[in-house]
């Protein structure tokens, strides 16, 4: 099994490192922070002797390259593969769910998740609006959707007309700065930042993700609007048109917002529900398990009734509104959360509006509009006995986590495809040999004669080479959207602070107990790591053992 190999070959590195047993006097040279090596071992970043004088370092560096490489391919049986569940849910945060009573949802890719099918509709709705109603260029009809090009989470500096992604600490991934459907050269990106890929607090999108230049795209609807940003730039610059990159920004963005305001994705999906509304099924399944076992539930949404009605009786039935005690609909959020102005009103079963005080929110009724403040009022649903999902990280939880101590659930469709590349073997040995190659990099970086420098310089070209690959498998122009070469994206630092729990779909919560209690993984920082491979002498591989990781998921 992959666990005993695994286990074997971790036994044989602890000997390296003298945890096997009493240590052994040695004159061997040690690994930093390794201790000596045991009798007859020795560790791929330390030499079994250590060069002598004008004696050939680059074969030297070499044979630590090959014994590395062993190693990694050791570590690294074909059954290590598909460890991680794409129907898991993640926790940044511990939570029991036996401590929730109240459970509140959002409605669109939350509740109802749609097939993917929908984004071409909406960007082709929005590129004839430009046309129609802006008056922009009838050449822009020539571009299609193209469903690989961008990815949720990404910046766009509108005075730059620059789609970049940025990790957790405001730096632009080079490689990954987009002007229309063209990358941007390294060099120019530096220039355009004042020399730097840094970008400061102040030009950063604020706490809903809208900067005073820069934007964060963070819900699945932008994707079509990504794109069709990218191409109408694109059509401008090959035509060597001038334009305003504001005036274009705002004229794209309410071309997006004229589909969902006139009602146009409301009629695609109502007209044909089996083609765009996904696990339908499943959400049933979750809310009247809910139900069964005495939780209280509720709907909060910024769509209409008309068209949330439509969808749960596709999904549920005619009687979907006795599953929850309370539902909200054209809410405006984040909005609701923050704004005490706003009255709830009542709605009638044709839509209409009552003009009667809300004193209570009954079940079976719908609402409309209404804040946070008058809801937590009328429910007393307070705290930590209420878990929220959303798909929106400022819209959906932030207000709710950050102000209220609701306890908050992301949706994240894009987790599963991400798990199932990440259980590719082809992800797996990438990205250990990477790591290795790092620590490798980072160890032998001591030896600075000019044929050691050349060596080392090869590796960093064949490090940058694999980071690319890695890069590619989850998406050609932009990557994965959890992570940049090695640091966090800043959509994943907003994941991690604004959710307590992440998952593909509601549907991953029939595969846990009612009562179930997740506790997250202990992560090591950077200054302990006691189990990690980077201990067993290679200083690199940030890589749990693997035998461990089994048993994870």
């Amino acid at each position: 099994m992959a666990g005993a190999g695994l286990r074997a070959t971790a036994r044989r590195w602890l000997l390296c490192r003298g945890h096997g047993g009493p240590r052994a006097a040695s004159s061997s040279p040690s690994c930093p922070g390794c201790g000596p090596p045991g009798p007859g071992a020795h560790c791929p970043s330390t030499p079994r002797s250590a060069p002598a004088d004008g004696a050939d370092l680059s074969a030297h560096l070499w044979a630590r390259y090959q014994d590395m490489r062993r190693l990694v391919h050791d570590l690294l049986p074909p059954e290590v593969c598909s460890l991680l569940n794409p129907a898991a849910i993640y926790a940044n945060n511990e939570i029991s769910l036996s401590d929730v009573e109240v459970y509140g949802f959002d409605y669109d890719y939350t509740l109802a998740q749609y097939a993917d099918a929908l984004h071409p509709e909406i960007f082709n709705a929005a590129r004839d609006i430009l046309i129609e109603h802006y008056k922009y260029p009838e050449g822009i009809r020539k571009y299609d959707y193209d469903p690989s090009f961008a990815i949720r989470g990404l910046h766009y500096d509108i005075q730059k007309s620059l789609l970049m992604k940025i990790d957790a600490f405001h730096y632009v991934q080079l490689g990954t700065a987009y002007r229309g459907l063209k990358p941007v050269p390294d060099d120019e990106v530096i220039d355009l930042y004042g020399g730097t890929q840094h970008i400061p607090l102040y030009q950063m999108s604020g706490f809903y993700g809208k900067g005073p230049s820069i934007k964060q795209f963070m819900d699945i609807f932008s994707l079509p609007e990504m794109a069709l940003l990218s191409c109408v730039v694109d059509y401008f610059l090959g035509h060597g048109l001038e334009f305003d990159q504001v005036h274009l920004y705002k004229d794209v963005t309410d071309a997006i917002r004229d589909v969902h305001v006139k009602g146009l994705m409301y009629q695609w999906i109502e007209q044909d529900m089996e083609k765009y509304i996904l696990r339908g099924d499943e959400t049933f399944a979750v809310l009247s398990r809910l139900v069964a076992h005495g939780k209280q539930l509720f709907l909060i949404t910024n769509s209409p009734f008309s068209f949330v009605d439509k969808g749960m009786r596709h999904m549920v039935g005619p009687d979907w509104r006795q599953l929850f005690d309370v539902v909200i609909v054209q809410a405006d959020k984040p909005n609701f959360f923050t704004d005490r102005r706003k009255p709830f009103r009542k709605l009638d079963e044709k839509g209409s509006l009552h003009w009667d005080r809300i004193t209570r929110l009954e079940k079976g009724k719908i609402y409309r509009q209404g804040n946070l403040f008058d809801f937590l009022r009328l429910t007393e649903w307070r705290g930590p006995r209420v878990l929220y999902f959303g798909d929106h990280l400022y819209s959906d939880l932030a207000d709710l986590m950050l102000r209220h101590g609701w306890r908050t659930g992301a949706i994240i469709p894009e987790l599963e495809r991400e798990i199932r590349i990440i259980n590719t073997e082809q992800y797996m040995h990438s990205l250990t040999w990477q790591q290795a190659l790092t620590g490798l990099l980072e160890r032998m970086q001591t030896y600075q004669d000019a044929e050691s420098r050349q060596v080392l310089a090869t590796w960093m070209k064949e490090r940058q080479e694999l980071r690319c690959i890695t890069k590619a498998l989850f998406n050609a122009q932009f990557g994965s959207i959890f992570r940049t070469f090695h640091n966090p994206t800043y959509f994943s630092r907003r994941l991690v602070r604004f959710s307590d729990l992440y998952m593909a779909s509601l549907s991953c919560l029939l595969n846990y107990r009612v009562d179930f209690t997740f506790y997250p993984r202990r992560t090591p920082l950077q200054h302990e790591a006691p189990l990690w491979m980077d201990q067993l002498c290679t200083g690199c591989m940030k890589t749990p053992f693997l035998g461990d990781m089994a048993h994870i998921r």
